[in-house]
């Protein structure tokens, strides 16, 4: 009896540092991602989803998305509850529009994937959002610009680490370091790695005749 109620405790107390560690990972995460229940209601809202209404992750919590986001086809949500009800847990995609904290109307999409947990029957959603940014960007500078972030990217990459040690790396996930790849591959208008690594080294934005791989000195901002 003793026995049981310590490995009661003892799962207890791990399943609270995966917890811990996994509401850490989120903090860290340029992506928009919240943790709700089927029905939309936010449990958790990481930073950069709380910038997109101006606001901190706790304000988020317990609002729902229905709320913040307006999907292109009404009945999708819908659909989508419907599904997990029925206990089809497959990813789901909802094209989403809503009005920043600029007042300007901004559009995206959502990727759900179903998360299901020992303690509970019904799975929770992990909502991540995908921004479409349509405001033209800027052309880039002759030698060019990137975060902080976007030059280890590039770094990493140019050595030929994979996505995933990229964000073990970094602590980003698969996603996040696909979104910073991304975003880079639109603005530079290229496409594939090798394609973006070779124009980072075109645009100065990563040192030439460096092994490892490492940003120029003074082409990247704060």
């Amino acid at each position: 009896m003793a026995r049981g109620m310590a490995d009661e405790q003892t799962t207890e107390e791990d399943l609270g540092a995966w917890r811990n560690h996994f509401l850490n990972l989120l903090d860290r995460i340029p992506l928009p991602i919240a943790v709700c229940s089927i029905d939309g209601e936010v449990h958790v809202a990481n930073p950069a989803m709380a910038a997109e209404w101006g606001t901190t992750p706790g304000r988020l919590r317990g609002r729902s998305l229905r709320e913040l986001f307006t999907p292109r086809a009404e009945d999708q949500i819908d659909r989508l509850v419907n599904a997990l009800r029925a206990g089809r847990t497959s990813r789901y995609r909802i094209e989403v529009t809503w009005r920043g904290r600029d007042g300007a109307v901004r559009a995206g999409e959502f990727t759900i994937d179903p998360i299901r947990t020992v303690s509970e029957p019904v799975p929770v959603l992990l909502a991540l959002l995908y921004v479409h940014d349509e405001r033209p960007e800027p052309p880039p500078s002759p030698r060019g610009t990137v975060s902080v972030a976007q030059a280890r990217i590039l770094a990493l990459a140019a050595s030929g680490a994979t996505t995933a040690t990229i964000g073990k790396a970094l602590g980003l996930t698969v996603d996040g370091v696909n979104y910073h790849l991304a975003r880079l591959s639109q603005r530079w208008r290229v496409q594939g790695r090798t394609a973006l690594v070779a124009k980072a080294y075109a645009l100065g934005v990563l040192a030439p005749g460096h092994w490892p791989p490492e940003p120029a000195d003074g082409l990247v901002d704060p």
